[in-house]
């Protein structure tokens, strides 16, 4: 993700007569040691008359010499390189372990040979105090150097000062300012008193304005910028020389050209010399335009790109109306957490603390993009085996009629907050909501822990420990056990009204509960109390008997909503209560005062339970919109009264396209995102870019990063979903030849499954294809696709009873299918009868706009099919699917192919779109060039296979194999036969790609031991070198090596904090050289049948004869 900058530096002096000009040093072409790629570089001088002698200084400076034999009106330095701004770790280095903590002595050799650069020149008083206040205890080099020069940025500020030379450390002390050499000189002046070798150094400083702007601390320059700059390096044993900026406060990297380093900043002046006395005009420019961009994930793509994309998707919009297709798309994007990359909760785990934090923050911030005047609801979620807790599900609901569902937020308590609600206050709220929905307010009833179960589980405790140190292995029933001793049993937890909705009546209906034990005892748990009612207790009636709620048929027609519910409660509605009697008096009361009571017993209430001081109102179950929304308004209106702020939780609101929902859930090391679908292409970009906004200032992020560097998305997948505004207007139900098409389509080209998919690819992954499962299903599916009728459907279940069966992976499961048809019409519920497609096939990308052109190509494959089905023969790609379409270059040669069909089709779609897909998905390790042959590494696929079942702890596991790594090798400029590349002794397999001189092969290794995997006596095997053979001489002509780790044994112990990190480590991996020296025979050639297209350094060819 390098981006070349062309640096345009130019200096002139014009005089106002013909001058004698003395000879001049210029010091401005990059130092030897510059660690910045430099591709070019010129020094054009005038006048012309002059000579020229590149010499280097004692400090092995590049120095240019220049006389002048004649006069001249004018000298002009104009300077040119062309760099690349590849990142540069500035803490990628080791330390001797002699100086790993400061202070430390330095050898005496290497003292005598670092004797200019201890040499103290001030020793002012500001000076010997700032030094004297550095603490001295024992310390971390590297965390000393970096309070040290923090500390001195902190002191100091940076000014532009025009006068020539340097101040004295005094001076910069005094002001507390200083121009970038000052600051400089001075730190080089502190760490020589703190014993440490240093040196000062003039250099180019060149800042890019960042793609994206920074959550924390300053963001950078607005523009691209580029100057003359001065700081500091200090010399470490082991790490060498080590640059400083005490302007900025932060270590040297990619963006600090040296061009000068030397003990004193006479030695570092970039231009040096005299001229006859005469009047001066000054000028200089120093310019920075970027000359190449790599696609990458922060920007990928330009304006113009991202103009033409917007305006294919409204062409799109145009035809899909045309069509009457009715397209609505949705989708599940997946979030982690930009400030805990190593947590469980953000790798393995699905629930944690950190997590729902953040959760919450998203969902709130969601709630005032997409829907003002929406209500929030904190449900339950689903509850896997092996999890103590089922998950959560926090929800923002909204009306599509844009009609308030709540009206005052600040009714909506956040579930972290505490106040002082108590029983009492919950009592109130329960009798005033009991009014307004026109049922009796005492049928409630209060809920209590049971007693006598804590006792008896107080009784089963050894006989040495306390109840309230319960010694407990389990640290929930621990913690349940310390806080229902600590407030007491007979507190009440809360109080339930049992509440039903009569369809008959068409109202509100609740009756009295009573118990055997004379009061409501709650079931053991820390679940909300709506969840741990005793229905068992209550009322024994036949099960024929028992009230059942109609579900609700997605397919019935449905009428317009009303439009506002509480203004109908609160005028019709609400109980008045009588005047109190006098207390000797006992009045009768009329039969229809007494409150509304169901024929039928109702075994659903709402609970409402005080928890940190904050009301939560558990919703009961309800099958219709409208009764799910009277109750919403009914509770607004109580909290109004009572002015208290509640959180609504339970069951959720029941399904209907007149009501859109974001629902934030965990999953497994992500939070997932399932937004509302969209009827357009706009909304679907508004709502894809509002989403990845607020998630970034929620600090969550898509991408997550690998010890080794490796980049990818969260892990999560960013799933989309086909269908219709109703199910009835799913376009897959009524023409399942879309999802045929889209099925064969997708079946004929992997790069669609491979491009955008994520580490875990193959049979067992979250999204299997439909041909790496069992060997027959293509012939089946061949059988399946002529059972279904052409163009409408007659009838809406067709499509899921025959391709149900078949869209699932190798176990059965029908949800981890690449087209996953759970919720097409499934027979189990009115839930699954959706009409809705879930694709699983994408990954996470990185930014919203890769996101937005994976949706893009997917509705101009729908567009096309709905009219055009795709009725071809499935192919037999057999191995070659594992094998050929592992590596990016075949998987961005079938891409090709799809772009050509497109354009054929009639859909502008341009090729560059998904070179940010092909930079994300199969990063370059790096480039070699020998001689006039180009020799590139790039990353490449490989399927983990899953292993045998184990025990563990926590149960039966089936863990993956992730050991075998592959790269691909591509070679530009190769002369077949005579060259051969080698890896590792072996030939490297390569084929031509139809360009004269290119050739392209994988190379699979075993690149880690792991305690439990495939073929166990395989050693490692790596580092991997590669030469580039000329068999006419028998030698290598160069090669490169690529590390699995870091070459050097660093053992990083925490993954990358960002993506400038992660590509650091990655090229810190790959070496320019290496390659195999002296005579070298050109190895054989290794057939390999089955992957012929890879190396497999696993694998020996069996030997005849």
């Amino acid at each position: 993700m390098a981006i070349r900058v062309a640096i345009h530096h130019r200096t002139e002096y014009r005089y106002d007569r013909p001058v004698s000009i003395a000879p001049h040093l210029i010091r401005l072409r990059p130092a030897p040691h510059t660690r910045t790629p430099v591709h070019h570089y010129s020094l054009k001088v005038e006048p012309a008359e002059h000579f020229i002698n590149w010499q280097q200084d004692p400090f092995g400076n590049f120095v240019a010499r220049l006389v002048f034999p004649e006069k001249a009106r004018q000298l002009v330095v104009d300077v040119s390189l062309v760099a690349d701004m590849v990142t540069i770790n500035p803490f990628d280095f080791f330390v001797e372990e002699y100086a790993d903590r400061y202070p430390f002595v330095y050898e005496p050799q290497l003292r005598k040979e670092l004797a200019p650069y201890f040499e103290i020149r001030e020793e002012g008083p500001r000076l010997r105090q700032w030094v004297a206040d550095v603490p001295r205890e024992s310390d971390s080099i590297v965390n000393f150097l970096v309070a040290l020069n923090a500390r001195l940025q902190q002191d100091i500020g940076y000014v532009v000062r025009m006068e020539p030379g340097v101040q004295t450390c005094e001076e910069t002390l005094e002001r507390s300012r200083g121009s970038c050499r000052d600051s400089g000189w001075l730190l080089v002046q502190v760490l020589r008193h703190l014993g440490l070798a240093a040196r000062f150094v003039s250099g180019y400083l060149v800042q890019l304005a960042p793609d994206v702007k920074s959550l924390d601390g300053p963001s950078g320059p607005e523009q691209d910028f580029t100057d003359l700059h001065a700081w500091a390096e200090v010399f470490v044993p082991g790490a060498g020389w080590i640059g400083l900026d005490p302007t900025s406060g932060l270590f040297a990297g990619e963006g600090h050209i040296p061009l000068a380093c030397t003990p004193d900043p006479v030695s570092a002046a970039p231009i040096t010399g005299a001229t006859a006395k005469a009047e001066v005009t000054f000028h200089f420019t120093n310019e920075v335009s970027r000359i190449h961009e790599d696609p990458r994930v922060t920007r990928p793509y330009t304006e113009h790109q991202w103009a033409d994309i917007l305006a294919l998707g409204e062409d799109l919009d145009r035809e899909l109306e045309a069509g009457d297709v009715r397209l609505t798309m949705g989708g599940e994007p997946t979030f982690v957490s930009i400030d805990d990359m190593d947590g469980a909760e953000w790798n393995t785990a699905a629930l944690g603390t950190h997590k729902r934090e953040r959760a919450e923050v998203l969902l709130r911030r969601l709630w005032d993009r997409f829907a003002p005047g929406g209500v929030l609801h904190h449900g339950q979620g689903k509850w896997y085996p092996g999890e103590p807790l089922p998950r959560w599900a926090l929800s923002c609901l909204w009306r599509d009629d844009g009609r308030a569902v709540w009206k005052n937020p600040l009714l909506l308590a956040r579930p972290t907050d505490t106040g002082d609600t108590d029983a009492g206050i919950a009592d109130h709220f329960v009798r005033t909501l009991a009014a307004v929905l026109g049922v009796a307010p005492a049928n409630r009833v209060a809920g209590y822990e049971d007693g006598l179960y804590y006792l008896w589980k107080e009784g089963t405790l050894p006989e040495n420990v306390d109840v309230l140190d319960s010694r407990l292995q389990d640290p929930m029933e621990r913690a349940r056990l310390r806080r229902l001793f600590t407030q007491g049993l007979d507190r009440v937890v809360g109080l339930a009204l049992p509440l039903g909705w009569d369809h008959a009546e068409d109202r509100w209906v609740s009756n009295p509960w009573s118990f055997r034990r004379g009061h409501m005892f709650l079931l053991p748990g820390d679940s909300p109390m709506g969840l741990r009612l005793p229905l068992d207790s209550l009322a024994w009636e036949p099960e024929s008997k028992r009230f059942r709620p109609p579900p609700r048929d997605p397919f019935a027609p449905q009428e317009v909503l009303p439009e506002d519910f509480g203004e109908v409660h609160s005028r019709y509605a609400q109980l008045i209560q009588p005047e109190q009697a006098p207390p000797f008096v006992r009045e009768q009361e009329s039969a229809d005062q007494v409150g509304r009571s169901a024929d039928h017993f109702v075994r659903t209430a709402l609970c409402a339970e005080p928890r940190n001081g904050v009301l939560h109102l558990f919703l009961p179950p309800l099958t219709d919109l409208e009764h799910w929304l009277d109750l919403v308004a009914a509770i607004e209106t109580a909290a109004g009264k009572t002015g208290t702020p509640v959180v609504l939780e339970g069951y959720e609101a029941p399904h209907d396209h007149r009501l859109k929902r974001i629902q934030v859930t965990p999953d497994p090391g992500v939070i997932e995102v399932n937004v509302h679908p969209a009827g357009s292409w706009r909304e679907l970009v508004n709502n894809t870019e509002v989403l990845y906004e607020e998630a970034r200032l929620s600090r969550l992020a898509t991408e997550k990063f690998m010890l080794d560097g490796r980049h990818g998305g969260t892990g999560g997948g960013n799933h989309v979903t086909i269908g219709g505004a109703t199910p009835s207007d799913s376009p897959i139900l009524r023409r399942p030849q879309v999802l045929s098409s889209l099925l064969s389509y997708w079946q004929h080209h992997p790069a669609l499954s491979y491009l955008f998919s994520g580490m875990f690819i193959g049979p067992t992954s979250q999204a299997p294809r439909i041909d790496e499962a069992r060997d027959d299903s293509l012939y089946e599916l061949e059988i399946a696709f002529q059972q279904l009728p052409a163009g409408e459907a007659p009838a809406p279940w067709l499509a899921d009873r025959i391709l149900r069966n078949l869209l699932v992976d190798v176990t059965g499961n029908t949800h981890r299918a690449e087209f996953c048809i759970d919720k097409l019409y499934s027979p189990d519920s009115p839930t699954g009868r959706l009409g809705l497609v879930e694709f699983r096939g994408f990954e996470m990308p990185p930014h919203s706009r890769m996101s937005s052109v994976q949706v893009l190509l997917l509705r101009a494959l729908i567009a096309r099919f709905w009219d055009t089905p795709y009725a071809h023969d499935p192919v037999r790609w057999g191995t070659e699917l594992h094998d050929r379409f592992m590596l990016p270059h075949y998987v961005r040669r079938d891409l090709d192919d799809v772009v050509d069909d497109l354009n054929r089709w009639g859909y502008a779609f341009d090729n560059s779109w998904f070179d940010p897909f092909v930079e994300f998905r199969f990063p370059r390790y790096g480039v070699l060039n020998v001689d006039d042959i180009e020799l590139e590494l790039r990353f490449a696929i490989e399927p983990w296979h899953v292993l045998g079942e184990e025990v563990t702890a926590q149960g039966t596991a089936r863990f993956v194999d992730s050991a075998v790594e592959r790269l691909q090798v591509k070679v530009r400029g190769m002369t077949d036969p005579r060259h051969v590349v080698a890896c590792n002794g072996r030939r490297v397999p390569l084929r031509c790609t139809g360009t004269r001189g290119e050739f392209v092969g994988g190379v699979r290794y075993k690149a880690w031991q792991p305690p439990s995997g495939l073929h166990p006596t395989i050693p490692v095997q790596a580092p991997l070198v590669f030469d580039v053979l000329d068999t006419w001489s028998g030698r290598s002509l160069g090669g490169c090596t690529y590390h699995v780790a870091h070459p050097s044994g660093r053992n990083y112990e925490t993954l990358p904090v960002n993506a400038y990190e992660a590509e650091a480590r990655r090229l810190a991996r790959f070496w320019q050289h290496g390659h195999t020296p002296g005579p070298l025979a050109a190895p054989p050639e290794e057939p390999n049948g089955d992957h012929s297209f890879t190396l497999d350094l696993r694998y020996e060819a069996r030997k005849r004869g």
